[in-house]
């Protein structure tokens, strides 16, 4: 994950960016660093996902965007780096699409669903993007690229997912993430779903998504991964824990959760792992233990294990997610669990109890 700058053109109000007001381009020296320390480690065989998220990429231009990408072209051409940008949308043009089809970007875009459910995306004036969002769609339509959608599911959304599905449906995505909204960064005072919200709007996305294939729900999709690997005679208990090393713009590296980076936390040395300028990722990574966040969240882990019923499928959830509920990372249970992985296998168990029961 690639901070190419904090700073965003929009102002959604359930944002967790605590610098998303200030502009700090990463220099071409932090890209070539982080396009050094991929070369050490990444195959052909088992290439990187190289994300470029928070705030708003594109806000640099095509230019300096490009400036940047460059030094990993090798690596991509190697077919060893696949690039992915995540986008409010409002600034895609002709040529952001031209660049995107050249370096072969896979482009997700952040809409919450039709006008009224992204009464939260507004711009530093206040006014609703929607429809400068949806005029990006358009471009990327209209120069055939794919993409996915990535959508905030809030209060206004949540009872509404039949509404929300054939929206997106009809937006041209090939698949839709669906974040219910969560207390985390500098969001942390908005009510948020509850697990029976939740559980609700699971249950009748699940039957919505049995009618209708023509779109993918990622947590429906992973949910169908897992059962696929349990009927198998497996699970997920093979599955290991990305750690997602977050790259500012700065270069200083984050583990864990990209919510966590920016944020200003002593008692764990303001999670910092290392700056790419002055050591590798492969040697953050080798070195990780050592940070006391780091050291904490597996002890969270193995209490999840021990006492939790949705353990193998839920895997322990996000690490920043028990910080910014709990304070720690030690910790187990969130709200983030109970409504993005425990109401969704609690949705398909009582969808399967209803269609069995005579």
């Amino acid at each position: 994950m690639v901070q190419p700058d904090g700073f965003c053109n929009a102002a959604c109000g359930y944002c967790y960016l605590p610098d998303k007001d200030r502009r700090a381009p990463m220099t071409i020296e932090v890209a070539e660093a982080v396009a050094r320390s991929i070369a050490e480690f990444a195959t052909a065989d088992d290439p990187v996902d190289l994300v470029w998220h928070a705030g708003e990429p594109l806000t640099l231009g095509v230019p300096r965007f490009t400036e940047l990408a460059d030094p990993f072209e090798d690596l991509r051409q190697e077919g060893r780096l696949q690039h992915y940008v995540q986008t409010n949308g409002t600034l895609i043009s002709d040529r952001w699409c031209e660049f995107f089809a050249s370096r072969e970007v896979r482009v997700g875009v952040s809409i919450d669903g039709p006008a009224d459910c992204n009464t939260e995306r507004v711009d530093r004036r206040g006014k609703p993007i929607f429809d400068r969002i949806t005029r990006g769609i358009d471009h990327l339509r209209r120069h055939e690229i794919g993409f996915s959608a990535l959508a905030v599911v809030t209060a206004a959304g949540i009872g509404r997912p039949e509404e929300l599905l054939e929206f997106f449906a009809e937006l041209g995505c090939h698949t839709v993430g669906f974040n219910i909204e969560e207390s985390e960064g500098a969001s942390t005072d908005r009510p948020t779903p509850t697990f029976e919200d939740a559980t609700d709007f699971w249950r009748r996305a699940i039957a919505w998504t049995r009618s209708n294939p023509r779109l993918a729900v990622r947590e429906i999709d992973r949910l169908g991964g897992y059962l696929r690997a349990l009927r198998a005679g497996g699970g997920w208990r093979h599955v290991l824990i990305d750690p997602i090393p977050t790259i500012s713009s700065a270069g200083e590296v984050v583990l864990l959760s990209p919510e966590l980076s920016g944020v200003k936390a002593p008692r764990y040395q303001n999670f910092r792992a290392g700056n790419i300028l002055e050591l590798s990722l492969r040697r953050m990574l080798a070195d990780a233990h050592q940070l006391r966040y780091v050291d904490e969240f597996p002890t969270g882990l193995d209490a999840c294990e021990a006492t939790c019923e949705f353990f193998d499928f839920c895997r322990g959830a996000q690490a920043g997610n028990r910080y910014f509920e709990n304070g720690r990372f030690d910790t187990t249970e969130t709200n983030y669990c109970r409504v993005s992985r425990q109401a969704l296998l609690t949705a398909l168990s009582d969808t399967v109890r209803t269609e069995t029961t005579p």
